[in-house]
């Protein structure tokens, strides 16, 4: 199965308005059109949150006429700077704290890491309680975790300050848990992998502004806007990488088609 991961669009109402020198819907227009050349089909699409930078339903609504034109299952979590009420009007499910959506042969459990009016994150105790039941439900199957926040240090001093605040409540029940395959996170705007026990931690790059990995303070990196592919084996394994645009410049003549249209 192969699913890909898209996170902090941070799009505005206004669609040329910049966000740290990126214009959002363009970078996300040009990073979408480079899965549809790259990784298309997807058997779904994961968006892991910050979606909407300025909280309008404008922004909401741009991103669902794009969605519509997506022809697979795209599930979309909440980030810090989202809106609940809105996000919902583009995914339904958006609102369940602990979410279960099944992928082929592998579980996708999607779970919401905001705390109402902060940038940081945490689980609330019936998330943590939910997931335990659905991890212990079906041993059998892989399972993938997909949320906001951050739940272990990337590395990143400044960023890692609005981490889970429990993260590590939640990496012992993973560990717990051997069907548990990685966890995957948006917020941090760079890429992570790395392997804890028998669970792969992994962040994607985010399709407008990168921060620079490994800095103390806030400092943008000049690598290109991202997302990340997987493929989700039937046996529990799977394989992973980021795809990033040649460039960082925005452009009209490469923003993402319709994969339905002839010219695609």
């Amino acid at each position: 199965m192969r699913l890909l991961q898209l996170t902090d669009l941070h799009l505005y109402a206004e669609p040329e308005r910049l966000l740290l020198g990126q214009c959002t819907r363009s970078t996300f227009e040009q990073v979408l059109a480079q899965a549809q050349r790259q990784h298309w089909p997807p058997d779904a699409i994961l968006f892991t949150g910050d979606l909407v930078h300025d909280e309008r339903v404008e922004g909401y609504r741009y991103l669902r006429r794009m969605i519509d034109r997506i022809d697979c299952p795209c599930f979309c979590l909440p980030g810090n700077h989202d809106r609940l009420d809105l996000l919902t009007e583009v995914d339904p499910g958006a609102d369940q704290a602990c979410r279960l959506e099944p992928l082929g042969p592998w579980d996708l459990l999607l779970l919401d890491s905001t705390i109402a009016g902060s940038e940081g994150g945490r689980l609330r105790p019936d998330t943590l309680e939910r997931l335990a039941q659905h991890l212990a439900a079906a041993p059998q199957r892989p399972a993938l975790i997909g949320l906001h926040h951050q739940p272990v240090p990337v590395g990143s001093r400044w960023i890692d300050t609005m981490q889970i605040e429990n993260g590590a409540a939640l990496m012992a029940l993973a560990e717990r848990h051997p069907r548990l395959r990685a966890i995957l996170c948006g917020h941090v705007h760079q890429a992570f992998d790395r392997q804890r026990g028998h669970i792969r931690l992994l962040a994607t790059p985010s399709t407008c502004a990168q921060f620079k990995p490994g800095s103390d303070d806030f400092a943008l990196d000049d690598r290109p806007p991202g997302y990340r592919w997987l493929e989700l084996e039937p046996d529990g394994s799977l394989h992973t990488g980021i795809e990033r645009l040649a460039s960082k410049a925005s452009g009209e003549d490469d923003r993402a088609r319709d994969p339905r249209s002839p010219a695609s």
